[in-house]
This record gives C-alpha cells, structure tokens and sequence, in this order.
C-alpha cells in the first residue's frame, strides 16, 4: 500500500525515534542485530593477540578442543603422540589441539533508578539497553557465548551463556521489561545493587570470561569495588561508563527546578562559583573512576546519552582508559 507522503514523513519519523527517550523500544533493541557487523569488537580488547574469538581470556595455556590425528612430524611434542593410533598403525601418529572457538561473554545492564535520568536525546537506562543489545548482537555474530544480567535497585535477573539466538532474545527481552518497570519504580532505599549485581556475575561467569558491565557506577563502593576486583583477577572486564551532558556541566545561567519525582528544589545556575563547583565534582569523580579501573587493569569506555551507539563503541578505543 502506497502511503501519501505525509503520513510516510510520520512513520519514518516514529521510527527514528524508537532509540529515544525515556523508555526502552523492543523493536530497536531487536532491530540493532542489523548493525552488529559495523561494531569493532577489537576496541574492547586488551591485547592485541586474540584467541580465535575477538577478546583474549585471561586464564592461561593452551586450548583444550581435540582438532585431528595426523601422521608425527618431526619437531612435534611427543607428549601429544597417540599411542593407541600409533600401536595399530605401526605408524607414529601426533593429536592436533586448537583454541576454543567461542567463549562466554556477559553483559552486566544497569537499570537502577538512577539510570533513570537524561537531559537530551535518552535516557541513561535505555543508552544503557541499547548498547548492551548491540553488544550482545555483535558477540553472536563473532561466535562467542552470551548472557547476561539485568538488574534495578528491588532485583536482577539472570541469562546463562549461550550461543544461540534465542539467549539474546531472552537477554533483551529481560532489559526491555525491567526498562519500563522504572516508570513505577520507588525512589531507591538501598544502595548496593551494583554490588550484589557483581556477587552474581562472580557466581554465573567462568574464568576466562568477558565481562561487560554498562552502568553510570554512582554505586561503586567499596563493597562492589571488592567483588569487581575479584572478577578482574580472572576475567577480562570492561566497564562503559553513561553519563548525561546536565552531569558534566550545568545548563545556561537560569532559575530551574528539579525534582526526583517526590521532591522539587530550585537550582539558580547563575552564579559562577555554583557552576565551577559543580564541573570540578564531576571531574573529581570521573578522574577516580578512571584511577580505579586502570588499577584493576581493566578498559573503561565513557559514552554519553547522546552519543549513537555504533559509532560511540567503535570510537572506544580514542576515549578508553587502557
């Protein structure tokens, strides 16, 4: 059916707008499987000599994955002769090993009530949804595992690491529902979701896992930077770090009010010592988010609400503190 051109104009504007806003769209979480052959997955590598897959484990040795049985050359490692193959051939046989082919790769979502905030083009929480969407997209396509953790401030939910599809799906569908739950969600009582998220990232992942936790890390005390320490020792963990362009600096000098959905207050953005002050916090923090991962060896991507999200991981590697 032929649609008259305004109401083409409209659709195609509905469906530009699917990756905006407060609340999460499945249709553009699903849709974003069409753009994971653009993402650059080696930006969040930490070496550049891989495993087969895209990101090298940390646990060492080689693979374990039985390949073929072939006549022994010389220079091969007699520890790997086949005896039963070389006692029936009367010919000396070696095994052939190769590196895992895939392997598991989770995806740790931030959907606190914190998350729930933007000033400009989305939300934290739904740039926070989309990312790990494209990431879990691009990491199928590349072969490996995936799963996954969403989690609010009242629970969490947990996706083992499987390559298939239907894993995917499942992790989306689980970041699209906890998405719209923060619409009804109370003001938050507790502060330690971040952390409890980790002790069930400690407890599902395997050794040698990648780790991707996508959050504005307002809740990283030291409870939570104990269990991602304990990741990181065996793990490759990256952190995306959201953020809000309002967080990094204040608006233009005005009388505004603000409120978290119980309280309004009024913030005057006039006066020059207010707005310095509250640039030099945010820099203050951010500095010691960056000191913290790089202590722990491990990438920390900073991507803002507004920032498109194939474009913004593939730009990581010029914005990541390796």
């Amino acid at each position: 059916m032929l649609l008259p051109p305004e109401a083409a104009a409209m659709v195609a504007l509905n469906q530009q707008n699917l990756s905006q806003g407060p609340f999460t769209h499945l249709r553009d979480l699903i849709d974003l499987r069409h753009e994971a052959g653009k993402v650059d997955l080696t930006s969040l590598a930490k070496t550049s000599n891989p495993l087969s897959g895209q990101l090298r484990s940390k646990s060492q040795g080689r693979g374990i994955d039985f390949s073929e049985v072939r006549v022994y050359q010389p220079g091969d490692d007699v520890r790997t002769i086949d005896w039963r193959v070389t006692a029936r051939t009367q010919v000396a046989h070696t095994k052939l090993f190769q590196e895992e082919k895939e392997r598991p790769v989770l995806i740790v979502v931030d959907q606190s009530n914190h998350m729930f905030f933007g000033s400009r083009t989305r939300f934290k929480s739904v740039a926070a949804a989309r990312i790990a969407a494209l990431l879990a997209w691009s990491s199928l396509e590349q072969g490996d595992r995936v799963g996954g953790i969403v989690f609010s401030d009242a629970a969490h939910r947990e996706i083992r690491p499987r390559r298939s599809r239907h894993s995917v799906l499942r992790l989306i569908h689980e970041i699209d529902r906890y998405n719209h739950e923060l619409e009804n969600a109370q003001p938050a009582r507790v502060t330690d979701a971040l952390a409890q998220a980790l002790v069930n990232a400690r407890r599902v992942c395997k050794h040698g896992s990648s780790i991707i936790l996508i959050s504005d890390f307002s809740c990283l005390d030291e409870q939570a930077l104990l269990y991602l320490q304990q990741l990181a020792r065996y793990n490759d963990v990256t952190g995306i770090h959201i953020s809000d362009p309002l967080e990094h600096q204040l608006p233009a000098p005005d009388l505004y009010t603000v409120t978290d959905g119980e309280r309004k207050l009024p913030i005057d953005t006039a006066a020059v010592s207010i707005r310095e002050q509250y640039q030099s916090q945010y820099k203050k923090r951010q500095a010691e988010l960056v000191q913290t991962f790089a202590r722990l060896k491990c990438l920390l991507i900073s991507m803002l609400t507004t920032d498109e999200v194939v474009t913004g991981i593939n730009a990581s590697r010029h914005r990541g503190n390796r």
